[in-house]
């Protein structure tokens, strides 16, 4: 069965380049033996990240997320079964957050801000729909 999981926190120090890096390139690196595909959004002081595979497999990893040190107030937005992956192409892709158009923002949320913690979860999810489909995709495809 394959299930969806979409988070976002904080960072308990403000985000690098290389500590964004470092992430991707675990992530790359352990997401493909898991069978976890998925897309991570940063900037200085948030995390959003979706991830897709087995339910196991995704639980076990956004249990590891909950108790990683770099990461504070972590928000559940959405748990799902799905009967396809959105974000399969991916390993782990990135969009940077604090470069999105403000008329994108106020499409799904009530100022040109994204903030999933006032938001629901479907419109953050709708949003990083729209990066794909619009090619605001950071990254390679896996």
């Amino acid at each position: 069965m394959l299930v969806r999981c979409l988070y976002a926190s904080r960072p308990l120090q403000p985000l690098s380049g290389p500590f964004i890096e470092a992430i991707l390139e675990q992530s790359r690196k352990n997401n493909p033996a898991l069978g976890i595909t998925g897309l991570l959004c940063v900037s200085k002081d948030l995390f959003i990240q979706v991830i897709e595979g087995g339910r196991d497999e995704v639980c076990d990893l956004f249990n590891a997320i909950v108790r990683d040190d770099r990461h504070q107030q972590v928000r559940l937005l959405i748990y799902e079964e799905i009967s396809e992956r959105q974000f399969g192409n991916w390993t782990m892709a990135q969009v940077n957050i604090s470069k999105l158009n403000p008329s994108m923002l106020l499409k799904y949320f009530k100022r040109a801000e994204l903030d999933p913690f006032e938001g629901s979860g479907k419109a953050t999810l709708a949003l990083l729909t729209d990066l794909i489909a619009t090619g605001a995709i950071l990254g390679h495809r896996d």
